[in-house]
């Protein structure tokens, strides 16, 4: 079983020219990426109005994923980390606009601009310190809250990711609550090896009925809802989270406040015991102020 690419090297020098042009020219790659990317925009549940959108497609690589959301009609503005990628994006005219990015310090779009963002496979690899300045918590933080003020209120992100464990899974969902999103994770097909998908499908906003969770899909194709799944293992069970829910905050303890009475009780102890001890006087136990 071949190693996750976000744990053999970072992404610019995982995908050099090399790499970048043997992903792009692989069939069963851009198959899979067509399938995801169509289901990205699916679950972004754009108005069926015919007018076209502005989308964002977060490590959009050389525009496999580009190309779904032109066929769609949309406009979009991909980002990636790899120049390896972006030249071949760009030798295969795609028709995005194309930037050179590191989304984990921000994406420095301008606020409520974007109608909808989707990312394919991208967003785990923020959980891996590639550099000595990297901190997974701080990138994912900058991330989200970058991602938040672009969309406009009420706008979707849908998220194509890999966790490599739950923990992970929850560190980038818990990060995306904390930032303003409402929403959960979509699993499709929860119960195959091959065909399980994860999607974090996040509105920009307050929870309305229009960003409750959509529905996964079950082995058959079909909508399956997390009832559909009570009979299976704790594991492949989608998570849904129709509110962002904050962490609440911890409350100071009130602590017991010591009179003059208890200090001077102190002092006499410590006289006894023959240590030196500083006089009484009227400032003895008085409350300090905040400042001077």
């Amino acid at each position: 079983m071949t190693s996750r690419p976000e744990l053999q090297a970072p992404p610019e020098i995982f995908y050099n020219d090399d790499e970048a042009r043997k992903y792009t020219s692989s069939s069963r790659i851009i198959d899979i990426q067509a399938k995801l990317s169509e289901r990205a925009v699916e679950l972004l549940a754009l108005p069926d109005d015919d007018v076209p959108r502005l989308l964002l497609d977060i490590g959009c690589g050389s525009g496999l994923s580009g190309e779904t959301l032109t066929e769609f009609g949309h406009q979009w503005i991909g980002l990636d980390i790899s120049p390896s990628m972006l030249d071949v994006a760009l030798e295969r005219e795609a028709e995005g606009d194309l930037i050179l990015s590191d989304m984990g310090q921000g994406l420095g779009l301008r606020p409520g601009v974007i109608d909808g963002a989707i990312s394919i496979s991208a967003v785990q690899w923020l959980c891996n310190a590639d550099k000595s300045s990297h901190e997974p918590r701080l990138r994912l933080k900058a991330f989200f809250g970058s991602l938040y003020r672009c969309l406009a209120r009420g706008a979707r992100a849908v998220l194509q990711v890999y966790p490599e464990n739950v923990a992970q899974r929850e560190l980038i969902l818990g990060f995306a609550m904390r930032s303003g999103f409402s929403g959960g994770v979509v699993v499709d097909f929860p119960h195959s090896t091959k065909q399980r998908k994860e999607y974090l499908v996040l509105t920009c906003g307050q929870a309305s009925l229009n960003s409750t969770t959509p529905n996964a899909k079950g082995e058959d194709g079909e909508s399956c809802s997390d009832e559909d799944d009570s009979s299976g293992d704790e594991k492949n069970h989608s998570v849904s989270v129709s509110d962002r829910h904050r962490p609440r905050k911890k409350q100071k303890l009130n602590k017991k406040v010591r009179g003059k009475e208890w200090v001077i009780k102190k002092k006499d102890q410590m006289r006894r015991k023959g240590n030196a001890v500083p006089l009484d006087t009227k400032y003895t136990a008085r409350k300090r102020k905040d400042r001077f």
